[in-house]
Formats: structure tokens, C-alpha cells, sequence
């Protein structure tokens, strides 16, 4: 019996490919990006490699204001700070353990949405606070909107409700309100933004270059812009009684280009560029890999946010959610949509327990507090802190607690705290099935 005859070269071959595995693994280990994530109550700066796998961070909380109830307002010039601090000091990480800056390619930023900001053109200086996204000072406004011509058109242009929510409702009060924001915008130089436009504007070098975009996620959440074109909607502008001679609104591009978002001006990384740009929560839906129809996320952080992938053509909710922009990646690629269910209180409860009511000494001690009861003892807690968002959108809803006896203890509160962000979980998923016709089978 004559032996198999063997492939010519077979081995050669196998081995070949064994190799070009490791090399490629290996570039992939020494391939590095580096990732702003600039959240609502705390700034990060992470590096990350080929792989995905996170090799250096930093990370700092910077203040919250609360001047009068229901308002909460940032120092834009911290923030900016913040992201500087963590850029440097996690490099330093970086290159303590014998990586090389060289090896850094681009630069990504993920922020918190709506939080507005307006500043001078020529001096490049705030001219208020940033109004946070959780703010409600807006809510009188928001009564009195809802009855001029035109808003029942609203949603179904831009996929966002009235409410205290939206960018262009801070706006709205910052024009009304502060002498200086009305001074710049008479003059034709008031510029607009979201955290996004406030960092690439001064990352880039502030007023000497002067660029002023976002990308069209985070354009999504302003109520300005047609969810249809992606662009800034005629009918939004003039309903908000916006002269665009008058206001510097940021261009709109993509989430990710390699020129758009310019590069770092200053610093450590000089020169590296910027090459993405996404809304904190589609951020999250990008990371868990959530590209295709159908596929959703749940995270949860100083608010609950959960975004369900609708494919390339927006779906407006008739039952309580947003329509928004998951993605757009550009290059002849459409733009890809969400339905989204935005709980705005979820750890600001449990930092509510801690700092307020002084029942744990920190936010981790939370659940062994919980766990000292069995249940929560008929105590439930609504933590309207900001109203109540979706799928109820009441603006001017405060938080209650019900059920609270002589049997009640902290444990019992501390836990409804925890369940609130659950029991509104529930009512979201519960209006996403109404809105899609199907059951979520998957959540990430």
C-alpha cells in the first residue's frame, strides 16, 4: 500500500501562518488609543490596546453646583482641566511601564449629552456655567412652549419631547436670563455647544484655531436638528426663535473622520489626533458591540440609560422614548438609530443615601446596607430629582418616598433606593416592546 501522499509545502505553510498570528498579535499588543471619557460627575482619561484591553488610566470627579433646587451647573473650564490632568497622568502610567507615546495612534472622546455650554467668540470664555443635562430650571418654559404653534410637530422632527431634557431648552433660558449671553449673541458672537464642541474647541487650542464641531450623535440630543438629515432643522430653529446671524452653532459630522475633530494642541500627546467623537451612551452601545438591529444596552451611572439598535431609519416612539442617533461612522455609510429610555436618576440615588441622609459612609457600602432586610418593607422611593423622565417625561414630578412606618429602616430604604432604577428599567423595556412589537431577548 503506497503511503498518503502529503501536500507539497503543507507544513511550511501551517507554520507560516502561526507566525504571521504572533507578529500580528504583537503589533496589536504595542498598537495603543487613547479614550476621553468625560462623564457627569467625574473625568477619565484610559489607554487601551489593540486588543481592547485597558494598560493605563486616571480618573478625578470634579464639583457640581446646586444653587437653588433642581438646578446643577458645571465649571466649563474644570472640566476642561480635568481632561488635561487625566491625559497627563495616565500617559505617565503609560510610559512608566515602557510604552512609547510613538506607539499611541488616535484619540477618541465620549462625553455626557445636553449639558450646555455658550462662550465669547473673540475671547473664547464661558459666559455661564455649563447646565447640566439633569437641570429642571427649565420647566416653566417647557409649560409654556408646549402651547405655541408648531410644537405637537416637534417629536416627530427631532425625536426628542419638550421637556427640561434637550440643549435648546438651556439655551432657550440662558438667552432669557444672562445679560452677557444675550450682549454676544446681538452681536453675532455667542457659540454653542455641548461638552463634546467645549472640548474639541479648546483641545484643539481655543480661539486661535476655533473649531467648533460635533459629531451627530451628540447634535441629536439638542432639539435643534432634523433626525431625518442630520442636519440643523429650519422648523426647530425658528419654533426656539434662533436667528442663525446671530448664533455660532457647531458643524455636524460624523462620529468618526480623521480630520474633523482636529488634535491635541497642547500637552504630553501634541499632535496625536482626534479621530472619533460619541455621545456617552452610544459610546456604551458602540462598546458592546451592539451593530445590528435588535441589539440593546443597559448601563448604569449617575442616570440609566438603555438603547435598543432600530437599524438605518429612525423609529419615533408612541410610547414614551426617544429617538436618537446610536452611530454614524461616515464614509458612505448611513447613519444608524435608536430607541432610547433615559432614567435620570439611578447612582445619584444611591449618592443621595450617602451624602444626604448620611445612612452608609460611602456609595459601595450601599448593597450590604440593602441586605441587612429581607425586602423593602412596603417602602418605595420615586427618585424624581430631576422629574420624571422616560415613559413618563413629567418635568416637574420630585422625588417621594411612600410606605414609610414605624417598621422602617434604613435598610428598607436603602434598598427602594436600589430598586427604583429597577422598577424604571421595567417600564422602559415594557414600552420598547410596545414601540418594536418584540420582546427583547438580549440585553447587554
Amino acid at each position: 500500500m503506497s503511503e498518503p501522499t502529503r501536500e507539497p509545502n503543507a507544513e511550511p505553510k501551517a507554520q507560516k501562518g502561526q507566525t504571521a498570528r504572533r507578529q500580528d498579535d504583537k503589533k496589536l499588543k504595542d498598537w495603543f488609543v487613547g479614550s476621553i471619557d468625560q462623564g457627569t460627575t467625574s473625568t477619565r482619561f484610559l489607554l487601551f490596546n489593540g486588543h481592547g484591553n485597558p494598560v493605563a488610566s486616571h480618573q478625578i470627579e470634579f464639583k457640581q453646583f446646586y444653587p437653588h433646587s433642581g438646578w446643577m451647573e458645571q465649571d466649563p473650564w474644570e472640566i476642561v482641566q480635568s481632561v488635561q490632568t487625566c491625559i497627563e497622568e495616565a500617559t505617565k502610567v503609560f510610559t512608566e511601564s515602557g510604552n512609547s507615546i510613538s506607539d499611541i495612534k488616535a484619540i477618541g472622546i465620549t462625553s455626557q449629552r445636553e449639558t450646555t455650554v455658550l462662550w465669547h467668540r473673540d475671547t473664547g470664555e464661558p459666559l455661564y456655567k455649563a447646565i447640566a443635562w439633569p437641570d429642571t430650571r427649565t420647566h416653566s418654559i417647557v409649560r409654556e412652549l408646549k402651547g405655541r404653534k408648531g410644537a405637537d410637530r416637534l417629536q416627530d422632527i427631532c425625536g426628542l419631547p419638550l421637556s427640561t431634557y434637550p440643549s435648546a431648552l438651556k439655551l432657550t433660558w440662558l438667552l432669557r436670563n444672562i445679560e452677557t449671553v444675550r450682549e454676544a449673541y446681538n452681536q453675532g458672537r455667542l457659540m454653542f455647544g455641548t461638552i463634546d464642541t467645549w472640548l474639541l474647541y479648546n483641545l484643539n487650542g481655543g480661539k486661535e484655531r476655533s473649531l467648533h464641531v460635533t459629531d451627530s450623535t451628540n447634535a441629536s440630543r439638542t432639539m435643534l436638528v432634523d433626525l431625518h438629515t442630520l442636519e440643523y432643522s429650519p422648523e426647530l430653529l425658528e419654533f426656539f426663535q434662533l436667528d442663525t446671524e446671530k448664533i455660532i452653532l457647531p458643524k455636524i459630522v460624523p462620529c468618526s473622520d480623521l480630520n474633523a475633530f482636529g488634535a491635541l494642541a497642547s500637552g504630553t500627546l501634541k499632535g496625536k489626533k482626534i479621530t472619533g467623537c460619541l455621545g456617552d451612551q452610544s459610546a456604551a452601545l458602540v462598546g458592546q458591540l451592539g451593530f445590528e438591529p435588535g441589539m440593546a444596552k443597559n448601563t448604569y451611572g449617575t442616570g440609566c440609560f438603555l438603547l435598543y439598535n432600530v437599524g438605518e431609519r429612525p423609529v419615533f416612539s408612541k410610547h414614551g422614548l426617544l429617538a436618537t442617533v446610536a452611530y454614524h461612522f461616515g464614509s458612505g455609510q448611513k447613519p444608524v438609530y435608536a430607541l432610547e429610555g433615559s432614567i435620570a436618576v439611578a447612582g445619584s440615588a444611591v449618592k443621595f443615601v450617602v451624602n444626604n441622609l448620611g445612612f452608609v459612609e460611602s456609595s459601595d457600602k450601599i448593597s450590604d446596607c440593602a441586605a441587612t432586610v429581607p425586602d423593602n418593607g412596603g417602602c418605595y422611593f420615586v427618585t424624581a430629582f430631576s422629574g420624571l423622565f422616560a415613559p413618563y417625561w413629567i418635568d416637574d414630578a420630585r422625588g417621594t418616598m411612600f410606605g414609610i412606618t414605624a417598621y422602617t429602616e434604613r435598610g428598607h430604604i436603602a434598598r427602594a433606593a436600589i430598586e427604583a432604577t429597577c422598577f424604571q428599567t421595567k417600564a422602559i423595556l415594557e414600552a420598547m416592546e410596545k414601540d418594536s412589537g418584540h420582546r427583547l431577548t438580549e440585553l447587554a
